[in-house]
């Protein structure tokens, strides 16, 4: 990749952790050059959707109860997000860093732009690619913790790779952590560290962010040095390509090098299947996604020759007997594509943006269509015309959280019947007794003054929504 791109620093702050269910309340975006110079921010922020409630332990992490009584709705929220990122994408693509969001913001973000009939795939097409920072760091952690101190979990020995850990440990300011934009800011100055410190190992992950800088890295004539953090502790995996599912061509195979190949490369077909089917982080088969972010570098970049026990010159013959051994691959890629994948699909539609299709073209003239009307009767209109009945489902909720009157009988009933759902009953979307009866735990474990203010105004906000039911 080129010096020719911009990154955006992104994060959010939401009513809780689960991923379908949970609301995005804040987003941050920082945009900077490829030389982490700030170019421009965006920090938005909405009210609650009538039927997510807020989980008291995540109000008090996030300290956003102004936004309780905010007058922009989640839908004006998530429009400004996609139409501030794709300004900013239009020139130039951009890599979208965030701090684990691989497992949670991006997640939220992309599921919050399917909700309200947006594109949800923003960060990783028309150029643009992603970049966990997270999990570059467990890379740098394995190899690189001479240059990038990490910071120890209580006192050691695990460490800890928590993103205000490590600001404090490289002397950044980490006083408003878990406001969104203080958090982007917090990824830029670790950028920076790392970019100094290790401009080599930076670059190589910026380029990574897109399917063409993995697969340039994948293919390259060096063995990969893997890192990662588990249960606080780093592990060291000398790895190279060794397979990838034809149907799935996201999926890849790693060989780990710490096994002899010669033990391993002459198996049958049906040892080596058991060999893909097994889970855990044992053996000599690895199974990744280049879709999202490897910690994987070159082992041209490693400084220390004694990182594996094993010889670098020993690490490379193994690998290149591994590359050229192309009916192992052949086996080890079969067995990938013969696997059997089970995606559940959510009884609840927050939960399908993966296992519900795409939309068709006229789905989407439709989705345009919607987003430039202000006329209640032609949105109306549009969402009863949509083929794919989730996205005539989530019209309803956007016409009815945007419009208070003149809604048609069916579209209020079915909108009143979600709000009954979620607010009086028990589900994966929480309780509102449950969650009040937390709120009477903390008040009484939590003394200071700022999480009596949070638990209090969160507890007004909860019980506001019991009204009516």
């Amino acid at each position: 990749m080129t010096n020719n791109f911009n990154l955006v620093f992104y994060d959010t702050e939401t009513t809780g952790i689960q991923k379908d269910f949970s609301q995005i309340l804040q987003c941050g975006s920082v945009l900077t050059n490829s030389s982490l110079d700030t170019l421009d921010e965006q920090n938005i922020g909405c009210a609650p959707l009538p039927w997510v409630i807020p989980q008291p332990m995540a109000m008090i992490t996030n300290k956003k109860i102004d936004l309780f009584n905010s007058n922009i709705s989640h839908y004006q929220m998530m429009k400004d997000l996609q139409l501030q990122w794709k300004e900013w994408s239009a020139q130039n693509p951009s890599i979208f860093i965030t701090y684990n969001g691989h497992a949670f913001d991006e997640e939220l973000v992309r599921r919050q732009f399917f909700w309200n009939l947006l594109e949800p795939y923003t960060t990783n097409t028309n150029g643009n690619g992603r970049l966990d920072l997270m999990l570059m760091i467990h890379n740098i952690a394995a190899y690189f913790s001479d240059e990038i101190s990490m910071p120890l979990f209580e006192g050691g020995p695990g460490i800890s790779y928590k993103l205000e850990h490590l600001a404090i440990e490289h002397g950044i300011d980490a006083g408003d952590a878990h406001d969104a934009i203080a958090d982007c800011n917090l990824m830029i100055e670790m950028c920076r560290i790392i970019k100094e410190r290790l401009p080599e190992v930076f670059e190589s992950f910026v380029n990574i962010s897109t399917k063409p800088g993995i697969k340039s890295l994948l293919y390259s004539e060096e063995f990969l040095a893997l890192g990662e953090i588990h249960r606080r502790h780093t592990f060291k995996y000398p790895v190279v390509l060794c397979g990838a599912d034809a149907s799935r061509p996201n999926e890849i195979v790693f060989y780990d090098l710490s096994y002899d190949p010669e033990d391993i490369l002459d198996l049958d077909f049906t040892e080596i299947n058991k060999l893909i089917q097994s889970k855990g982080r044992d053996g000599p088969l690895k199974k990744y996604k280049i879709n999202k972010t490897i910690p994987v570098c070159s082992s041209k970049y490693l400084k220390n020759p004694d990182v594996f026990d094993i010889e670098f010159s020993e690490l490379q013959r193994r690998a290149d007997l591994v590359r050229s051994d192309k009916d192992f691959q052949q086996k080890v890629s079969q067995a990938m594509e013969d696997r059997m994948m089970s995606f559940p699909e959510s009884e609840h539609i927050e939960g399908t943006i993966y296992s519900g299709g795409f939309p068709s073209y006229k789905d989407k003239d439709l989705m345009q269509e919607f987003h430039m009307s202000k006329d209640l009767n032609h949105l109306v209109k549009i969402s009863r015309n949509f083929e794919d009945e989730r996205l005539r489902i989530f019209a309803e909720r956007i016409i009815c959280t945007e419009y208070s009157t003149n809604i048609p009988d069916d579209i209020n009933n079915r909108y009143q019947e979600l709000i009954d759902e979620r607010n009086g009953t028990d589900g994966l979307w929480g309780s509102i007794d449950k969650s009040l009866l937390q709120i009477e735990k903390l008040l009484v474990e939590r003394d200071d003054a700022e999480s009596q203010k949070i638990l209090s105004a969160t507890k007004i906000k909860i019980e506001s929504m019991k009204v009516g039911l």
